[in-house]
């Protein structure tokens, strides 16, 4: 009772409040106020969905005002330089001036605790190397390509239109072309904000199979031949898993599927659409290697890899020992770590489903190299890539080249306001309102786009130089050094088995034995 008495004698004195007004002048400027805050306070009082309003009619609001600006607050004024969570500060900050052809540079030293657990660090040399004019580029075609494709250190990772507004992906792909990198379709089809501008193209084709699709959701061969052979279409990935929520599929609820999107899908408009957690063209590891060989056939010899988020090694090694079998090989794979990003995904599946990308890439760079296929086969990774030490690492780590997909989006503008999934990005990014996406301005996002890919490779080269490299080729583990505990650093060639050419064919070491014994061609057994 005591609980309900403060409340009802709120809601009695502003209505005696209010009646005592009646008599004076302006009276109604004062009490209309009043007599809404009545209202709200005898409607607290009777619903029966929020129990903190039912017991503090009124200032029960103000928790949920407090909620829903809480994401800001923690930005803008709570989380220091070095701790914000997903890209933090500093991050975000060397995107943008990159970005806006501003210097990335900070006085006075780091900011990071360089004794804490955890903490990596690149090894300098004393004999360092001359800075490389010409960036690397990463020939992309293994032995049955006819057409492989130079690849940048960085690219654009995938983002579909759909997830982006149209003048996002407009931007991205100018930019790209200005720069001359690639971009990634991703899973929603190629669209004419993909080719307008003229960009390299990865074409991406998950288990919806947007674009090349039948009327009941299957793989149709003809278009999928007609799109591939586009000249802007310079590869095609196969999406079997993302980083972000691996093994899950997506629903694309009809009322988003408006004419153009559905144009683009080739899917019917106003109908909701299901793409399921499974591919229907393979079961089997055996059945997946042979499809990407068909795809590069139907593709004219184009480049045909697939995309992945790493779980079971047996798994992959499955998938290698198919390779074997058939003597097939895809002729790229991109590997993306659990810590990608995306529009939508369950809290569950992003915190804790799937290998992070450091785990992924050693496993299936090693796992080719263990048995004699790496030579055949390059490796992308993928996952909050960002500035020119993650391209570094993960060369290290054993990939080939990397994709970025958030500092793009960075690069172009985002302020990461994590409104992805609800349609109402404040600058006009990962959103289909047309009012909202009006705010992109292409032609200056492009040049963002272009300025960001370059001086972020720049500051790779840069890097390397400094080790004492003047080739990705010759990065190796010892280079990247990690922090134990406070006292102890161990590099990664001494923290991690690093695999010799075709040792898993001659002799297996104890860690990979159980894993490469069980592997079968024909099952995927976890």
């Amino acid at each position: 009772m005591k609980i309900l008495l403060v409340p009802l004698l709120a809601v009695a004195a502003s209505g005696a409040a209010a009646a005592a007004l009646l008599c004076s002048p302006g009276w109604w400027a004062v009490a209309a106020p009043l007599f809404l805050l009545a209202v709200t306070a005898g409607h607290d009082l009777v619903q029966r969905r929020h129990s903190v309003l039912r017991n503090y009619p009124l200032l029960g609001h103000l928790r949920f005002g407090l909620e829903a600006l809480r994401p800001e607050l923690q930005q803008y004024f709570i989380e220091r330089n070095f701790d914000g969570r997903p890209f933090d500060r500093d991050v975000r900050s060397i995107v943008y001036e990159r970005a806006k052809g501003t210097d990335a540079e900070e006085p006075f030293g780091t900011e990071l605790d360089l004794y804490q657990s955890g903490s990596e660090y690149l090894a300098p040399s004393m004999a360092p190397r001359p800075v490389s004019e010409d960036p690397p580029r990463v020939r992309i075609g293994g032995p049955a390509c006819t057409r492989p494709y130079d690849m940048a250190l960085l690219n654009v990772s995938a983002m579909s239109f759909g997830s982006l507004s149209a003048n996002a992906v407009l931007a991205l792909n100018t930019g790209a072309h200005a720069g001359g990198f690639a971009h990634d379709t991703g899973e929603g089809g190629l669209s004419a904000y993909h080719l307008r501008p003229g960009g390299d193209l990865v074409w991406e084709i998950g288990t919806g199979y947007f674009g090349c699709r039948t009327q009941d959701g299957g793989f149709d061969e003809r278009q999928f031949a007609e799109k591939a052979s586009h000249p802007q279409v310079k590869c095609v990935s196969l999406k079997i898993s993302q980083g972000a929520k691996p093994g899950i599929g997506g629903v694309l609820p009809g009322a988003k599927v408006n004419a153009e999107i559905a144009r683009v899908r080739g899917v019917p408009q106003g109908e909701t659409v299901i793409s399921p957690p499974y591919h229907r063209v393979y079961s089997t590891p055996r059945e997946l290697v042979c499809f990407l060989a068909r795809l590069r056939e139907l593709a004219d010899g184009k480049p045909v890899g697939f995309k992945l988020c790493v779980g079971s090694r047996r798994q992959f090694l499955a998938v290698c020992k198919a390779m074997l079998d058939e003597d097939l090989t895809p002729d790229f794979i991109v590997v993306d770590g659990a810590e990608g990003g995306t529009g939508a995904a369950p809290l569950e599946f992003a915190d804790n489903v799937g290998l992070p990308l450091s785990e992924g890439l050693m496993t299936v760079h090693n796992a080719l190299v263990g048995t004699a296929l790496r030579d055949r086969i390059r490796i992308g990774a993928s996952g909050k890539v960002a500035t020119g030490s993650d391209i570094v690492k993960r060369l290290i780590q054993g990939a080939d080249y990397t994709n970025a997909a958030r500092a793009m989006m960075f690069a172009v503008g985002c302020i990461q306001a994590q409104r992805c999934h609800t349609n109402t990005c404040p600058v006009g990014v990962a959103t289909q309102d047309a009012r909202r996406a009006r705010a992109l301005d292409v032609g200056d996002k492009a040049r963002r786009v272009r300025r960001y890919q370059e001086a972020t490779v720049k500051s790779a080269l840069q890097i390397m130089a400094s080790m004492g490299v003047d080739d990705p080729a010759g990065l190796r583990p010892h280079m990247l050094l990690h922090r134990v505990d406070p006292h102890t650093v161990r590099s990664y060639a001494e923290l991690h088995t690093w695999l010799t050419p075709g040792q898993l064919l001659a002799s297996p070491p104890e860690s990979w034995a159980d894993d490469w014994t069980t592997a079968e061609p024909d099952r995927f057994t976890h």
